[in-house]
């Protein structure tokens, strides 16, 4: 898809569908609208108060202009004193899909006056567009009705300071709203298609077209590590383990490592899943598709940042060779753990990439990991759980969650927790029992990190959507690449 921008005035604004935002607020719509009736002409919606500009309010008008019949979309922004940058893109999610209901080829974005902020403002407006109009269709067949899709964003302004902004703005948008969809991508493909070694070969072939390293390991060389965790979880699948390892940006840094799970499909092992829910377990690889997504957009805007990325790599699979419950694992620090569920296997192979990490003396780790049913029931779909040990990197974190509005929640890690993933017979086990369970998950983690700052995100229930929501679809969300990319963009 095209992004590209004009500076032009509303009434020579051409494009198959022309949105226009308008505040809520009476002086602010009053002028805005008399603007728009004095350009274009068409003013009865507003003379009969079919519009007023509402939050989630928007009215389709026609007119003629140069010979020709012409779309025109009003958009409510709501009261101004409420309007943010979320509010920006779910009003251009609005008028993209709208757009898109009435096959428009192309979709002009008409700014509105932005005193502060403007190319954050422009972001999220061509953001909330563009992510609103993914799809994932590769495997439908389609009638050739059926394929018509917006295939130029135009976005517009007859403002001189909003004008200037568009090229670094829109490039921002267009860099994290391809690696969003590079994310879904990965999230939504099947398991036949996505697996340990095609998830590699992904990040190999990322890496080769953004300029970044990718380096894979494979079996042989995973168990020479000691990496039991991986082993371990991968053992009763035909599909071997892969360890992807991704490197940008200059080794005199100090690299923030960011952490992966890729379990590319997870039946939950001889602790198997019910059948009703496991379809759905394609996505338990979506912090290794946020991984590759954010290396993409980092790599391609050129950030001034060194970041390290690991992504254990497994299936979990029920076999006769399988993981048991009761088994015991020594993972890549020499620590063990007891297997008490093997579908608790996230965190197995992410205990090995976390001890992995402290190799680096990383400035920072990340981790983002589909890994608890329980966030989803703490946080529903519209937060990530997020735990560590530093206060400071968790402030960053949230601080670009609200930006993005892909935002974190922190939970709590009282030491009184970590007793409930004591084992008798190892130095851990991976399951805590039916209370608290992102945190006890997150405290069998801590104990495989090394001697450094580390943010924890459970991102099972923002990664995996039961239904659309504006600019996210249903399925796998892309969670991560937007926030990780605004995180890093502010990293020293």
């Amino acid at each position: 898809m095209n992004i590209s921008s004009q500076k032009v005035s509303l009434n020579r604004f051409s494009a198959d569908v022309v949105a226009v935002f308008l505040h809520q607020d009476k002086t602010i719509f009053a002028k805005e609208a008399k603007t728009i009736e004095q350009q274009v002409q068409t003013g009865h919606v507003f003379k009969m108060g079919d519009f007023k500009g509402k939050k989630d309010e928007s009215a389709l008008l026609y007119f003629d202009r140069d010979g020709k019949t012409n779309r025109l979309l009003l958009v409510g922004l709501g009261e101004k004193k409420s309007v943010n940058l979320e509010r920006y893109r779910r009003a251009a999610a609005t008028a993209a899909k709208r757009a898109r209901s009435l096959k428009a080829r192309t979709l002009g974005l008409f700014m509105p006056a932005l005193s502060e902020k403007p190319v954050e403002s422009v972001v999220a407006f061509t953001e909330g567009a563009f992510l609103s109009l993914y799809k994932f269709d590769k495997y439908i067949s389609k009638e050739k009705d059926d394929d018509a899709r917006v295939e130029e964003i135009i976005v517009g302004s007859d403002q001189p300071k909003i004008a200037t902004s568009f090229k670094e703005a829109l490039k921002y948008a267009r860099v994290t709203g391809e690696a969003s969809y590079l994310a879904r991508d990965l999230a939504n493909a099947p398991g036949n298609e996505i697996y340990p070694e095609t998830l590699a070969k992904a990040a190999q072939e990322s890496a080769k077209r953004c300029g970044y390293k990718a380096t894979v390991l494979a079996e042989k060389e995973i168990r020479a590590l000691g990496m039991g965790g991986i082993i371990g979880v991968c053992q009763g699948s035909i599909r071997p383990p892969r360890f992807v390892i991704l490197e940008y940006g200059s080794a005199s840094k100090r690299p923030v490592v960011l952490v992966g799970k890729g379990v590319t499909f997870d039946t939950g092992g001889i602790s198997i899943k019910p059948s009703a829910s496991m379809a759905e377990m394609k996505m338990d690889m979506s912090g290794a598709a946020a991984v590759i997504g954010t290396f993409e957009a980092v790599s391609r805007l050129k950030l001034p940042v060194h970041i390290i990325g690991l992504i254990p790599a497994v299936e979990n699979m029920p076999s006769g060779s399988s993981m048991r419950p009761g088994d015991i694992l020594r993972h890549f620090n020499g620590k063990t753990s007891e297997v008490d569920n093997t579908d608790a296997e996230g965190r197995l192979i992410l205990a090995d990439a976390l001890a992995y990490a402290a190799k680096y003396k990383p400035s920072a780790v990340i981790d983002l990991a589909t890994l608890t049913g329980a966030v989803v029931v703490a946080l529903g779909h519209f937060a990530t759980g997020m735990m560590g040990n530093d206060d400071e990197l968790m402030r960053k974190l949230k601080t670009a969650g609200e930006k993005t509005y892909e935002r974190v929640w922190r939970l709590p890690m009282f030491d009184e927790y970590e007793k409930l993933i004591k084992s008798d017979v190892a130095d851990v086990k991976n399951v805590g029992g039916r209370w608290a369970g992102s945190i006890t998950a997150a405290w069998f983690l801590k104990k495989f990190i090394g001697d450094y700052k580390w943010a924890h995100l459970d991102i099972a229930g923002t990664a995996i959507l039961e239904e659309p929501q504006d600019y996210t679809p249903k399925g796998g969300s892309g969670v991560g690449v937007r926030l990780l990319t605004e995180f890093l963009r502010s990293w020293k």
